[in-house]
């Protein structure tokens, strides 16, 4: 049995990487397979990027830009050939490893079978007024993602806020698997926030934190860019995120938005407090701490 200690150390030794997940549908079945990989490494945690619906060359080369900005492993479900080759083009010249998780299964299918795979993009999928809303879903949370169209937050089912990497995005698209139209908004200290989520009524607002510790962790992991304005050592700063934390806090509170503790949970379990809360609204239930 490791001691105390030993935990601490192993704690201190988990390093984070970039694992980006593009898919031509829904990505489940993507973020499945990377997810099982992952869980074999204990002292490595991805850092997920999810690109759901990529479907065109356009689609492709934003996922691009998001890889050049923080390089990582790629894995992708793309049955159209021709993207699955630009995208694998891209990585070989970027030296970054990308792997093509439905071909290997779609190649024993096709010897056995002795026909080739019909390449039709979520086949797997009943084409039932479900699916459709989990689509129409996952392109709104798409489109609304990190504070883009604020004007339409209305439009959402929940909002999430929160400093950044607490884990709005994979938590909002997330939530957008199973037909839940997410919106996410960063606290940026000294940036007010857009007037149409402090107006909003409709749509559940959560906030998101975690530990000053696990977000200097992941900031370190990242490629950084300029997004925010400061120096990378104050973005990595704990004792700047701590302060950055606690203005979220004091938004959240002033606003009455319910606050979710990310640090020790999964995507899953975050999601399914959130589905909590939205179920306590509706049936005129309370917050709770």
């Amino acid at each position: 049995m490791s001691t105390a200690r030993e935990r601490r150390v192993q704690k201190q030794q988990q390093n984070f990487f970039h694992l980006h997940l593009i898919s031509d549908s829904t990505g489940e079945t993507l973020l499945a397979a990377g997810r099982a990989a992952a869980a074999q490494y204990k002292n490595a945690r991805a850092i997920e990027h999810i690109y759901p619906l990529i479907r065109t060359e356009k689609n492709l080369e934003k996922v691009f830009a998001g890889i050049e900005e923080e390089p990582g492993i790629i894995l992708y479900t793309m049955v159209d050939q021709k993207l699955a080759r630009r995208l694998d083009e891209w990585c070989a010249a970027a030296g970054l490893p990308s792997v093509n998780v439905l071909e290997p299964v779609l190649t024993v299918f096709q010897a056995y079978l002795g026909t080739p795979a019909g390449r039709r993009v979520g086949a797997q999928h009943v084409l039932d007024s479900d699916y459709f809303r989990r689509i129409d879903a996952l392109n709104f949370t798409m489109e609304h993602d990190d504070g883009n169209l604020p004007h339409e937050v209305e439009q959402a089912d929940i909002i999430l806020v929160g400093i950044s990497r607490t884990s709005k995005t994979p938590t909002s698209i997330y939530l957008a698997n199973r037909g839940i139209k997410t919106a996410n908004v960063p606290i940026v200290p000294g940036v007010p926030l857009p007037d149409a989520l402090i107006a909003a009524k409709g749509p559940l607002i959560v906030g998101l934190i975690a530990s000053a510790e696990r977000i200097s962790q992941v900031r370190q992991n990242r490629e950084l860019g300029t997004d925010f304005g400061d120096s990378v050592d104050t973005y990595i700063d704990k004792t700047s995120i701590a302060a950055e934390l606690a203005y979220a806090r004091q938004l959240c509170h002033r606003h009455g938005w319910p606050v979710i503790d990310v640090t020790r949970r999964s995507i899953e379990e975050t999601a399914a407090a959130i589905l909590d809360l939205r179920k306590k609204r509706r049936t005129g239930g309370t917050y709770g701490s």
